[in-house]
């Protein structure tokens, strides 16, 4: 009874587990082929990495491609960028010097007391303009009442003697006196007139005034005062400078010249003078002294500007360049102006908008200046003081 009824029952478990054993292995075999399949790589992923391998050839070839980095003429100015002509020459070619600014002998003047005496009037001041005998300050003296007395006595004299003269002239004419008498008064009125003319040269070359008790301190040139040691009050010596005046014409920059380059420099000869804060002034060699300084150990050398310039103040330190005859041929530009980009020598040649990027070939650098082998033509303007703020422009302009 008990086996009749396990036998129904048995079927059914049976086709339960058979159905449980398909359905797990279904699954697992889903399982396994999931497993050991290959992973697809995202596509942001390998978008990201091919982005900085596509960035990194344009990056370099920037030289190549001959970018333009546009920059506004007023910027170029308020950052002093100098532009300067590519030019034929060679590194033998070319002396690297510094000089400073100075006055040519007649157009600076040396303004001195010529009385002692006290400082009663001071009628210019630093930085103003004046002229060829303008009275720049008034000083009492003894000095010049005693000069104007002298003058006042000599003339006295003269007057006299004139009359004397005459009068004996006038006598020896009629036969009353003798030849002796009229040119003894003729000598008498030689001597006063010449102690009259020395007294009134001494008058004026002390400037005395019409009063007769004060001097004038007087400038010789055209020009603007540019030192002041005069004081309302003060007492001076004869030949003590109470002002400096420099004259409105042409300057000369004195520049030092190694003993070993004297015999390179003539005459003549080209050169450039580069100030701090202007473009780049074309001038010429006017002299070279023979020997050297004991102090410096080095010659002096004269430079000229070609043509009339504002830019360069008296005093002012400078560079110059001296283009001398003896050089290998070649092209030169300044060391400052070869920049690196992506490792590539570049210049940057001036265009109408800017300065376009010009990938050169550089030859020996020597003495500040860079030979240019290939990449530019003699003629070119390119960009040379500061031109490192071209670069930084461009490479701030490739970022944005």
């Amino acid at each position: 009874m008990m086996e009749q009824q396990r036998g129904p029952l048995g079927w059914p478990l049976v086709a339960a587990l058979v159905a449980v054993a398909a359905a797990l292995g279904f699954g697992a075999s889903h399982w396994l082929a999931a497993r050991h399949a290959p992973v697809a790589a995202p596509a942001s992923t390998s978008g990201a990495t091919a982005a900085p391998a596509a960035a990194t050839p344009a990056a370099a070839s920037a030289a190549d491609n001959g970018v333009e980095v546009k920059i506004p003429a007023e910027y170029i100015v308020i950052a002093k960028i100098a532009v300067e002509t590519v030019g034929n020459g060679g590194l033998l070619a070319e002396i690297l010097t510094a000089g400073t600014v100075a006055a040519p002998p007649n157009s600076e003047a040396v303004i001195v007391a010529r009385a002692a005496g006290n400082v009663t009037r001071v009628k210019r001041q630093l930085g103003d303009t004046v002229r060829a005998g303008e009275a720049l300050a008034q000083v009492d003296s003894l000095e010049a009442a005693a000069m104007a007395a002298d003058h006042s006595v000599a003339n006295a004299k003269a007057e006299l003697a004139r009359k004397s003269y005459a009068r004996e002239s006038s006598l020896f004419e009629q036969g009353v006196t003798p030849r002796q008498d009229m040119e003894a008064a003729q000598s008498s009125l030689a001597v006063a007139e010449t102690e009259a003319h020395r007294a009134s040269a001494v008058a004026k070359a002390a400037h005395v005034a019409a009063d007769g008790k004060s001097v004038a301190v007087v400038s010789p040139i055209n020009g603007r005062i540019t030192a002041q040691m005069a004081t309302l009050g003060g007492f001076v010596q004869p030949q003590t400078e109470l002002f400096r005046v420099a004259g409105d014409g042409q300057v000369q920059v004195n520049a030092s010249l190694p003993a070993a380059d004297i015999s390179r420099v003539a005459v003549g000869d080209k050169a450039t003078i580069v100030a701090s804060g202007g473009a780049p002034v074309e001038a010429t060699v006017r002299s070279v002294t023979p020997t050297v300084s004991g102090s410096t150990r080095a010659a002096t050398v004269v430079l000229t500007p070609v043509a009339p310039v504002r830019t360069l103040v008296v005093g002012e330190g400078v560079q110059a360049r001296l283009h001398v005859k003896n050089g290998a041929a070649g092209l030169v530009v300044p060391e400052d102006a070869v920049q690196n980009v992506d490792g590539h020598d570049v210049l940057f040649v001036r265009t109408k908008d800017g300065f376009r990027v010009q990938p050169v070939l550089v030859g020996t650098r020597s003495g500040g200046v860079a030979q240019i082998v290939s990449g530019v033509s003699a003629g070119q303007q390119v960009a040379t003081r500061n031109a490192f703020l071209v670069k930084a422009d461009m490479i701030k302009s490739a970022k944005d």
